[in-house]
């Protein structure tokens, strides 16, 4: 499956931001989606993920509460809406695609196929 993400831009803090990320393909609904976002000079971290049909959601501790991840299996789309943004949620953020939903669901080697990032900028 491949994975287009999309949505970024720079946005004041305390604003509001929705991720798209497009699949390609008719085995969407196959797959379990992931968020993760990087900083410059830090590590790929866990922002959110959702299984097959949206029933299962897990956050990250930063983000909960303030992030909603979603999917619509009919568009082969899932979404990441971020609310009260923070600086410090600035980074590029990619999606991804893995086929299980298990407790390895926040480790980004654990996921099969990537997306692009998308530039999310916070500013204070």
């Amino acid at each position: 499956v491949q994975l287009q993400a999309s949505g970024g831009g720079l946005v004041q803090a305390g604003g509001s931001l929705r991720l798209s990320c497009a699949a390609s393909g008719r085995t969407f609904g196959r797959y379990n989606m992931g968020w993760f976002r990087q900083a410059p000079g830090q590590e790929r971290e866990f922002v959110a993920a959702i299984s097959r049909r949206g029933g299962t959601t897990n956050y990250a501790d930063a983000v909960k509460g303030r992030f909603t991840i979603s999917r619509d299996n009919a568009k082969n789309t899932v979404y990441l809406r971020m609310n009260s943004l923070k600086p410090e949620d600035t980074a590029s953020y990619y999606c991804a695609a893995r086929s299980q939903y298990d407790s390895s669901m926040w480790y980004a080697g654990a996921y099969d196929y990537w997306g692009q990032g998308t530039l999310v900028t916070v500013s204070s």
